[in-house]
């Protein structure tokens, strides 16, 4: 079988755990590998001495062999270098978020497009065998109607300089979101705050309202006291929490809720709380980055759409940049259209 060429960009602390993975898996041959920082350079030439080191990018591009670029820079530089890619005829493994614009966003779906090649976007949880559990629960009708959705994604660190804490972090429950609550999201508005730099918000909340009345309540930041990666979906009939710390049980399913009384007296007796079992299903646990790296080469090889593809990139894009404007002006709700 002949493998699967790569180029890489960026070896920082996630950079490595790509190039990691994508070294690992067969059938791949990792060529070149680019970062700015001569020290990240030297690291990988340690662990990955079968790939080529440069700092220069556009050797990457220039490369007939390559085939496919894997893009794990600063998120300021994810649109720029996608669009490079794709203009140098490859295909592309960008990580969360796509682009920092919607213009931008949408510029990657038109190149991706154009050249005909398969534009991929680091959303980990689409990948993350717990969180693909809760799918199964859901289109299985355990949870019945499904109403609403909340997460908590935060710690003490890692602070960032040039993003705040909703690009860095909202991506990955803004596309569960999408998961859980169905693809037409309505509005968005969220609230924030900066502690540690100006203009720099260190936590922020964020309400996205879909069709259906379904809402999900996002809250990120890299400024509190407990490390935390929480879902809870609320259905009609039971509910689902994925908590991503816990070492086995990482998904419970809560035979909870209320059910209607055929007597009551009054209007408030007409529902009454019913309190179930709470069951854990087994989830066979994968490193949800090896199966997102294996995804992206197995759609080159076999010429298929990715799962988290450029419209996906595209819309969680156009949900971060609504939520950064709502952040600016003080809540304010904002609409989206209706391909959001």
């Amino acid at each position: 079988m002949r493998p699967v060429v790569i180029g890489q960009i960026g070896v920082g602390n996630w950079g490595r755990a790509l190039l990691r993975n994508f070294s690992s898996l067969g059938g791949v041959r990792v060529k070149k590998v680019c970062d700015l920082n001569p020290a990240m350079l030297e690291k990988a030439r340690s662990d990955y001495p079968q790939s080529e080191l440069t700092t220069k990018d556009e050797e990457i591009f220039l490369d007939d062999e390559i085939e496919a670029v894997v893009i794990a820079s600063p998120s300021t530089e994810h649109a720029r270098l996608a669009s490079l890619a794709l203009n140098a005829g490859k295909h592309v493994f960008v990580e969360k978020p796509m682009a920092l614009t919607l213009s931008s966003a949408e510029e990657i779906v038109m190149q991706a497009s154009q050249q005909n090649k398969l534009v991929m976007v680091g959303h980990l949880l689409r990948y993350h065998p717990a969180y693909q559990k809760a799918v199964e629960i859901i289109e299985s009708g355990e949870l019945g109607e499904v109403y609403y959705m909340y997460s908590t994604r935060v710690n003490l660190g890692v602070y960032r300089e040039t993003e705040n804490a909703l690009l860095s972090l909202a991506p990955h429950d803004i596309t569960t979101a999408f998961m859980y609550l169905g693809e037409k999201a309505i509005s968005v508005s969220a609230h924030g705050s900066s502690y540690l730099k100006p203009r720099i918000e260190d936590v922020a909340f964020v309400k996205i309202e879909f069709e259906g009345n379904r809402m999900a309540h996002l809250h990120v930041s890299w400024l509190d006291p407990h490390k935390m990666r929480k879902a809870t979906i609320v259905g009609s009939k039971k509910m689902v929490v994925i908590d991503d710390m816990e070492p086995s049980e990482k998904v419970k399913i809560y035979d909870k809720g209320f059910v209607a009384q055929k007597e009551y007296a009054s209007y408030g007796e007409a529902l009454a709380i019913r309190g179930g079992s709470v069951v854990s299903p087994y989830v066979k646990m994968v490193e949800p980055l090896k199966l997102e790296c294996q995804h992206f080469v197995d759609c080159i090889r076999n010429g298929v759409a990715p799962l988290t593809g450029a419209a996906d990139g595209l819309r969680v894009v156009r949900v971060l940049e609504a939520a950064q404007r709502s952040l600016k002006e003080s809540g304010r709700r904002i609409s989206l259209n209706a391909t959001a």
